[in-house]
């Protein structure tokens, strides 16, 4: 990797001084700016997504009359010394603006409180020009660098949406007051500038309503809540990438079982599922919406496993649970349990037709009007009957779904459903009200993914059982009259599955 070589006031904040080999003559400096073919501006038509960021801008409008809303995207964040993680936009920034994986880092949406709403301006770095030194020596941000950046009338146009110079924002912080609203944890320094505002007027950012508790943030925390719960429910454009983001991960997975030959060759067999799906979201999408869980064999038992190091063994059960991030943020996020080598042991597929029957129940329930946590219930109700008829419950499953009981649970200590989107936990500041307790509306979008995992040390089940992990996760719609499955096509059933492995890897 190329190395930054000039570090001024004005240049990425940690180049360092002391290795910088750019030029720095007057004639370098003349030479480097001239001699460039013109560029014409092409200033493109409004994205389609920038509609649908209109309309949850007036939404958001709406909940906040009079205060001025300022929400940043974020920044840089840093990996090691001077090198950073590749950008991500904060989602209700992305959600707000229909600014995605080509955002601008450090950019600010600002809500500015009229008469009849608000008026939103769009604040970052516009491109340098090419008389700059940050053209050519500004590793965060030169062309040299990064390859060219957008100019304000392009973003404009793109995202139908005015635009200014980041350094106009200052004017926006100078303005700071009681009515000033800022989301707190997108960016730490912005953040930091408006508590300092506000405690030099006496208006401290703890003033709080009836309810909300009195550690927290008023109205900033208010302004988070509320956009998070702007997101419950997805419009057109949002199932359209989520249907988009649930095909691409499809065919990761495909990819993956396609490759099961090399994978099984190799002692970290699971560093290549986890490469061989990373590869299909990079082609297909921005990234993975989250760490790949790659988890084979006991791995399986262990719910977060994203060491992803061990080996991949024939006879084993390998757990994959990944998503594609599209470009516009939003995420899949599927888990499937299949045999290495194509065929379910009779132990394995009990455990596996046990989980598929509690995600199937579960999927049953799903309709407007039922609460979210139902959802949860169902599926628990099917777990607690086939671990009390295994034998494994030291009560009836009746008694284990009593809410003082519950020894069912050791088994599947996770939930069953959260809410997905441009995050893959969406929505995750609402209020329970609305999420755990809500009532389900058309245009929800969640996961249902029972399992059911029997560590490698459990003496309470059966030798047969343990070290065996087995979860089916699927992608589900709310719809007018019921739900849709948006991953069913993705093999499930277990002789469909069988089918798959030995279609795909051999």
């Amino acid at each position: 990797m190329s190395q930054s070589t000039n570090a001024t006031a004005d240049h990425a904040p940690r180049a360092t001084q002391n290795r910088s080999t750019t030029p720095g003559s007057d004639a370098f400096r003349e030479y480097i700016g001239s001699g460039w073919a013109d560029r014409p501006e092409v200033v493109p038509d409004a994205r389609r997504q920038a509609a649908y960021a209109a309309a949850r801008r007036a939404r958001i409008s709406e909940q906040f009359p009079g205060k001025r809303l300022i929400i940043p995207a974020g920044r840089l964040k840093q990996r090691s010394n001077d090198t950073d993680f590749p950008f991500r936009a904060h989602s209700a920034f992305a959600h707000l603006t229909g600014w995605g994986s080509d955002s601008e880092p450090g950019s600010v949406l600002v809500l500015e409180p009229t008469a009849s709403g608000h008026d939103a301006t769009l604040y970052f770095r516009e491109r340098a020009g090419r008389d700059s030194d940050e053209f050519y020596a500004n590793p965060e941000i030169g062309e040299f660098w990064i390859g060219p950046r957008p100019s304000l009338a392009q973003v404009a146009g793109d995202l139908n949406l005015p635009t200014r110079g980041i350094a106009e924002l200052q004017t926006v912080l100078d303005a700071v007051d009681g009515d000033t609203i800022v989301l707190r944890e997108a960016d730490p320094a912005i953040t930091d500038e408006v508590d300092a505002a506000r405690l030099l007027l006496g208006t401290g950012a703890d003033d709080t309503d009836d309810e909300l508790d009195a550690e927290d943030h008023g109205d900033d925390d208010k302004l988070a809540r509320d956009l998070s719960e702007l997101r419950l429910i997805k419009d057109e454009f949002e199932i359209g990438e989520l249907r988009a983001a649930v095909a691409a991960t499809a065919r990761g997975f495909e990819d993956v079982i396609a490759d099961l030959p090399r994978i099984t060759a190799h002692p970290r067999g699971e560093r290549l599922v986890e490469g061989v799906f990373n590869g299909r979201a990079r082609a297909d999408g921005n990234a993975v919406g989250y760490d790949t869980i790659a988890a084979s064999g006991p791995h399986a038992c262990i719910l977060h496993w994203t060491r992803n190091d061990g080996p991949v063994v024939p006879g084993d059960l390998i757990l994959m649970d990944a998503g594609v991030e599209l470009d516009s943020y939003y995420t899949a996020d599927i888990t499937r349990t299949f045999p290495v080598d194509g065929t379910f042991s009779e132990t394995q597929r009990l455990i596996y037709e046990a989980v598929l029957e509690a995600a199937d129940a579960a999927f049953a329930v799903v309709r407007p009007g039922i609460r979210f946590r139902e959802i949860h219930a169902t599926a628990m109700a099917v777990i607690a009957r086939k671990t009390a008829e295994w034998g494994l419950l030291p009560v009836t499953a009746e008694e284990a779904l009593e809410a003082d009981n519950q020894q069912h649970r050791r088994y599947m200590v996770h939930g069953t459903s959260h809410h997905l989107g441009l995050d893959v936990h969406d929505c995750a500041q609402a209020r329970r009200e609305l999420y755990l307790d809500g009532v389900l509306e058309p245009g929800m979008v969640f996961t249902i993914e029972p399992g059911l995992y029997f560590q490698p040390d459990d003496l309470t089940v059966p030798e047969r059982f343990r070290g065996i992990g087995v979860r089916i996760e699927d992608n589900i719609l709310v719809t007018a009259d019921g739900a849709e499955n948006l991953s069913a096509a993705i093999p499930r059933t277990p002789d469909d599955v069988e089918a798959w492995v030995r279609r795909l890897a051999h």
